[in-house]
């Protein structure tokens, strides 16, 4: 402990009047107070009680340093209930990163809904597919896969998603329709170059892993500009579910081979640890975490 713990100590015992009350509201035992008071007593060479098995009295050097701990105590009651009233207000800015084609699903979102509600919160969006050091570089949230969680972060589930094999209604007019991965081959692939093995799809079903060969015109790294080739009529391609429950709704995207599974891969809404989040933060998560809720009992509504 410091001396400043130390004088704050001291002007609870007066205070309280006994060790023992006094050691209740410090969280401590008499016998750790005790030393506490020694302590101080000997860095100022000086003796601050006189104690006696009925009662505490002050001496002339006690009573001298009393208004002066008493000040101290003061002030750290205040700066508590400061940092309280900030940690509670819905105010102020939110810094979160998250993978690229995620944050573009949501952030309509963000800019409308969230907004509404919480006009005064500030929220710093990155898009980032790598890594980020939540402490190091400032960031109050992430969205991260179960492969990139580890022990100093918090985790809460957002959603488990799969790539869906999709194309448009004119592209399967003029090539006809895939019923079997094998027959992928035969058709105009849009390839993800993010993987090494993007020229290879993998579906199971029941107990049965299908390695599928693929080609096509088109690769890119980015989900969101293969959806746009897959709308443009330019292939066949798969992309995460979160990102086409609106176009599969309104029959720009058809959902093709539902009876082969992809493997699916939870994400999670991650936060350093720490004693409780500001309330900013807090009402952050919880809409994001309502939203994919809501996103995902849209999907399944398709399934049926």
């Amino acid at each position: 402990m410091s001396e400043m713990d130390d004088l704050a100590a001291f002007a609870v015992l007066i205070e309280a009047g006994s060790f023992t009350l006094a050691a209740q509201q410090l969280g401590c035992s008499k016998g750790q107070l005790s030393k506490r008071i020694s302590l101080l007593e000997s860095r100022f060479s000086v003796v601050l009680l006189q104690r006696t098995t009925r009662r505490l009295s002050l001496t002339a050097a006690g009573a001298a340093l009393l208004p002066q701990a008493q000040a101290l105590l003061v002030q750290v009651q205040r700066a508590r209930q400061a940092l309280a009233r900030l940690k509670d207000e819905i105010s102020g800015p939110v810094r979160m990163t998250v993978p690229v084609s995620l944050g573009e699903t949501f952030f309509e979102g963000l800019l409308t809904e969230f907004a509404q509600r919480y006009p005064d919160v500030q929220i710093e969006l990155e898009l980032n597919n790598g890594y980020r050091d939540l402490s190091r570089d400032g960031f109050d949230l992430a969205i991260r896969s179960d492969a990139a969680l580890d022990e100093r972060l918090v985790a809460r589930p957002l959603l488990a998603w799969h790539e869906l094999t999709c194309a448009s209604p004119a592209y399967l007019e003029h090539y006809g329709e895939p019923l079997t991965p094998q027959g992928l081959v035969e058709h105009r692939c849009l390839l993800n170059s993010h993987y090494s093995g993007r020229e290879e799809w993998l579906y199971h079903q029941q107990h049965e892993l299908l390695r599928v060969r693929v080609s096509g015109p088109f690769a890119s790294n980015h989900y969101s500009l293969l959806k746009k080739a897959a709308l443009a009529n330019a292939g066949i391609a798969r992309l995460p579910s979160y990102l086409l429950h609106e176009e599969l709704a309104d029959g720009r995207l058809r959902w093709l081979l539902r009876d082969f599974q992809t493997r699916r891969m939870p994400m999670y809404l991650v936060h350093p640890y720490q004693g409780g989040l500001p309330k900013r933060t807090q009402v952050l998560a919880d809409y994001l975490i309502d939203w994919f809720k809501r996103s995902g009992e849209a999907l399944d509504r398709l399934q049926r």
